[in-house]
């Protein structure tokens, strides 16, 4: 399993690359979404990409916009991850593409939780 991890705080990007790494993902990261459209080029193929909703260049949301609009990414799961919480903004990211969406501060719980409803086999032992 391989994920894009989209955030601009170095930190937040350590934690999620933790979990995720933790449950058996291979984790690719970027502090853009001119540097994670570019990273998803690369390939191969991403299963996971979690997305902040506030970065410096273009919104989180607009990732989602672009992956959406390019049939390649279809099967690319795409989680909010964000400290965005009005119910409005949840609807906006859904209509956008988002299959998920999760609150900061979450706990690795709260994460593997989210995977497992995005189809994503994580072990019992592994995020216990």
């Amino acid at each position: 399993m391989r994920a894009l991890i989209l955030d601009d705080s170095r930190a937040m990007r350590t934690i999620l690359r933790g979990i995720l790494t933790e449950v058996g993902f291979e984790v690719l990261e970027a502090a853009s979404v001119r540097d994670a459209i570019a990273v998803l080029g690369q390939g191969p193929d991403f299963d996971l990409a979690l997305v902040d909703w506030n970065l410096p260049d273009v919104e989180g949301i607009e990732f989602v916009r672009q992956v959406r609009a390019q049939r390649k990414y279809d099967l690319v799961k795409l989680m909010m991850v964000t400290t965005e919480t009005e119910a409005g903004q949840v609807a906006n990211a859904i209509r956008a593409g988002a299959n998920e969406y999760i609150m900061k501060p979450f706990s690795k719980q709260a994460v593997a939780e989210k995977l497992a409803l995005l189809g994503f086999k994580i072990s019992q032992s592994e995020h216990a």
